[in-house]
């Protein structure tokens, strides 16, 4: 590194193509500054997370490297301790790389290898220097380590966040369901009456929705967690030494508390990004069970006087700049908005999946931007739903008994005493007349014919009963 001050508050830096002016108060070198110049795109940088993965396999395979004599003790814990303060974030600053980048996500390895080599030559006598390539990154390749990063990443926002997450929300679901037991109401099929459910199952079928979620991505997490560290720059692990993956897997597990482990198949891993595309599969389904969840609780909050308004949802904000007392289901929507993002992300994760060639997939950084984010948001969504609306749901019980109750499906139950076409034949009438299917059997004769006694018609169209055949 030269690191001579200019007046103009830049220094003059030198890597393999020669000289380029870095900011003089930047902690990344020369191989930063050119992705910095060569990719002005979004000014999206990489997540929280991702850095600190990253990090942590920068100072595990330190540790390891001094171990098996690849660099030197003092060098190897200036290394360590310069990585743990990348990890926790006090350094985030320093890593301005755009997402949209090199496709191997090779300038963002870079940037962690430069600034922890400033930090950890600053922790050495002077004289003495961490060189970014021949140090930081030994044994290692960009090929192996940034997309290992991605899966330490994902594996820990799985497992912390968004497990967790949605633990809370069936659990807030659950509690509902057990509450609203009793609450009968109509159910309904292609949005039109249909026989009694009662509010509870509803709930509890929620609940399964979002517990069947948490078992699709722990189905997914020891693939996920499978890293290719160790195959560098093709799978064949060239400049590695022996023993180098397991050791440094073993010990970034041991920092993280992840369940993380050695790819089975090292090409396998290098060429393909399946578990990613898998796990964010995983991911979409979730937004595709929260998108109906939300949408079921808008539809029976729909009112108050012209929706169904079988259900209350908490008021947190008014709803109109121009009527006054109104108010909207505003966090089911956004709940709607992020299940749609996740959506679209999932495209993009599976389109860049495809984009494999050979020994490398070259569309690294735009897949972690994509699966991390989701995670992210689906993890805040989810509380969200939980805290500041299912929570606090109230249920009309009166009117929804009064909609099981007028709709001409109850007459299902009339099928084995006057059968199918008769029933059809009270169901219209009922509708036609506005009358009770009640009303309809006793005007009908049904009753006097001996079809049913007074007592069967009872039993049959309890409403309640009917939700527990």
């Amino acid at each position: 590194m030269n690191d001579t001050d200019q007046a103009d508050g830049y220094r003059i830096e030198h890597d393999s193509m020669g000289e380029v002016r870095v900011p003089a108060h930047a902690k990344w070198r020369a191989q930063t500054q050119r992705a910095v110049e060569n990719f002005p795109v979004s000014g999206q940088r990489l997540e929280r997370a991702h850095i600190e993965a990253l990090a942590r396999i920068k100072a595990a395979a330190a540790q390891v490297n001094a171990v098996l004599g690849v660099i030197d003790r003092d060098r190897a814990e200036a290394i360590a301790s310069a990585a743990d303060e990348v990890a926790e974030g006090r350094w985030d600053e320093h890593f301005p790389v755009d997402v949209f980048q090199t496709g191997s996500g090779t300038s963002s390895n870079m940037n962690t290898n430069e600034v922890i080599a400033t930090l950890a030559t600053e922790r050495l006598p002077e004289g003495r220097e961490v060189h970014p390539n021949d140090h930081v990154n030994a044994s290692q390749s960009s090929n192996d380590v940034f997309p290992s990063s991605i899966h330490i990443a994902a594996t820990g926002a799985v497992i912390r966040d968004l497990v967790p997450a949605l633990d809370h929300l069936a659990a807030s679901l659950e509690r509902k369901s057990a509450e609203f037991a009793s609450v009968v109401k109509s159910g309904r099929t292609h949005l039109m009456d249909a026989t009694p459910v009662t509010l509870g199952q509803e709930f509890g079928g929620y609940a399964a929705q979002i517990r069947y979620g948490v078992e699709r991505l722990r189905s997914a997490l020891p693939r996920l967690a499978e890293l290719p560290l160790g195959g560098t720059a093709v799978g064949t692990g060239i400049n590695t030494p022996a023993g180098f993956s397991a050791a440094v897997i073993t010990e970034v597990a041991r920092a993280t508390g992840l369940p993380l482990t050695e790819a089975r198949d090292h090409f396998e891993a290098q060429g393909a990004r399946d578990a990613l595309v898998e796990t964010s599969g995983q991911l979409r389904t979730i937004a595709v069970s929260l998108t109906k969840i939300a949408n079921d609780l808008r539809w029976m909050a729909s009112g108050p006087r012209t929706g169904l308004a079988e259900i209350n949802l908490p008021d947190l904000q008014p709803g109109s700049s121009i009527m006054p007392g109104k108010v909207n289901p505003v966090i089911p929507e956004a709940v709607l908005m992020v299940a749609a993002q996740v959506t679209g992300n999932d495209t993009t994760v599976a389109v860049a999946g495809a984009a494999g060639n050979f020994e490398l997939n070259v569309m690294l950084p735009v897949m972690a931007k994509n699966l991390l984010e989701s995670v992210r948001l689906l993890a805040n969504a989810s509380r969200l739903l939980a805290d500041r609306t299912v929570d606090g749901i109230t249920a009309n019980a009166e009117r929804a008994r009064e909609y099981a109750e007028s709709s001409p499906s109850v007459v299902t139950p009339l099928n084995k005493y006057i059968g199918y076409e008769e029933a059809a034949k009270v169901a219209k009438k009922s509708l036609a007349e506005r009358k009770t299917i009640r009303e309809v059997v006793l005007e009908s004769g049904y009753v006097e014919r001996g079809d049913l006694t007074v007592e069967q018609l009872d039993e049959a169209l309890d409403v309640l009963r009917m939700t527990r055949p």
